[in-house]
């Protein structure tokens, strides 16, 4: 799963990123950053958790959950027209699961603003009409083809021709993808065009250092947004992370406490983006690793699994889960299975977050 980041120029996306990615030298080990490309990047998930397991099964390896960023490029008015990097940008954002959007919530005469005032509330609906622009002309495009596909008889392009028609007036209503309710079959019907306003989406505050909680006014207007579209909302600042990223870890920790900081903005970013893509985690641990697996929402105890090898899914028997909750009261997984506390779960179970599973399977 991968988020993607986004903005308008000067907004501090840049900053932010480039911060981030050159942080990894001196993370610490159970937050690192790598950089794979000039502008994606891996990123740890910060779970409290594992170190809580770890206390009570040692492992040689602690690994956490991990999710894609991708840095992408600045988006200007007319982009869906081509303008600045248009066709560009684009299809990098077709191409992530979820959107994270940095807006500036912060004046400063000597950062000037593309469109000469500071205001999060027209920010997002300069980037959201791009993007729904962009869909209008997906969804056009595809329709010919759905309609002829359809008088042929094809069933699953009728279904596609009522959901594109469906879309369309939703986002010419001026609404995004992501606030219209679709079942299941119709979702598929349409997956494979990448609408970029179907996909969630995280707002990242740009802030003044003097106010990392957000109190000011521009803050307080992007979270009204944020509410009604559903949306969640971290506050960071960009300038004041580029500082700390150049430091080593026993100055950055420093630097943190006296900002008021308990982890860099990466945790934050991290941890709100995996809730946006609608992940949870569950651990398996043993004398070799504790990790933590990404898993959607819902997850059937197959399905969870299939993230750790395909075969486990193919060939799945039985999961046997206990709580964290279980391991902290007993100690052990050995006092967990004497107590009665280790559950024996088959294919219909709904893996739950926090789970600590073992799968049992046969291929």
């Amino acid at each position: 799963m991968e988020a993607g980041i986004v903005g308008l120029p000067n907004v501090g996306k840049s900053t932010l990123f480039n911060a981030l990615t050159s942080s990894q030298a001196a993370q610490s080990e159970n937050y690192p950053f790598c950089t794979i490309e000039p502008n994606e990047g891996i990123v740890n998930v910060p779970d409290e958790r594992l170190g809580r397991i770890t206390k009570h099964i040692v492992p040689k390896k602690i690994i956490p959950a991990t999710l894609k960023l991708v840095d992408i490029a600045g988006i200007v008015k007319g982009a869906s027209d081509g303008e600045g990097l248009g066709n560009k940008f684009l299809s990098h954002i077709r191409q992530v699961d979820a959107i994270v959007q940095v807006v500036r919530c912060f004046e400063d005469p000597d950062v000037i603003h593309v469109a000469g005032q500071v205001d999060p509330i027209s920010d997002i609906e300069t980037i959201e009409t791009e993007l729904m622009l962009a869909d209008i002309q997906t969804l056009e495009n595809a329709l010919p083809k759905a309609q002829r596909a359809a008088r042929g008889g094809d069933k699953e392009a009728k279904l596609r021709v009522e959901v594109i028609e469906k879309c369309n007036a939703h986002l010419a209503a001026d609404s995004p993808l992501r606030t219209l309710s679709l079942g299941e079959a119709e979702t598929n019907a349409v997956s494979s065009y990448g609408l970029m306003t179907a996909k969630p989406i995280l707002y990242v505050a740009n802030v003044d250092e003097t106010d990392l909680e957000g109190k000011n006014p521009l803050v307080q207007k992007l979270r009204d947004h944020a509410t009604k579209s559903g949306a969640g909302v971290v506050c960071v600042c960009a300038k004041l992370e580029s500082e700390i990223a150049e430091l080593d870890e026993e100055d950055r920790a420093e630097m943190l406490a006296e900002a008021g900081l308990e982890y860099p903005a990466l945790s934050q970013i991290a941890r709100e983006a995996y809730r946006t893509l609608g992940l949870q985690s569950y651990f398996t641990a043993g004398e070799q690793e504790v990790r933590a697996w990404a898993i959607p929402v819902g997850a059937t105890a197959p399905e969870a699994a299939g993230v750790i090898h395909t075969d486990f899914q193919r060939g799945f028997i039985r999961a046997e889960v206990y709580t964290l909750e279980d391991l902290e009261t007993l100690h052990s997984e050995k006092a967990i299975r004497q107590a009665g506390k280790l559950r024996v779960e088959g294919k219909t179970y709904v893996v739950q977050d926090g789970d600590i599973c073992h799968f049992l399977f046969n291929v």
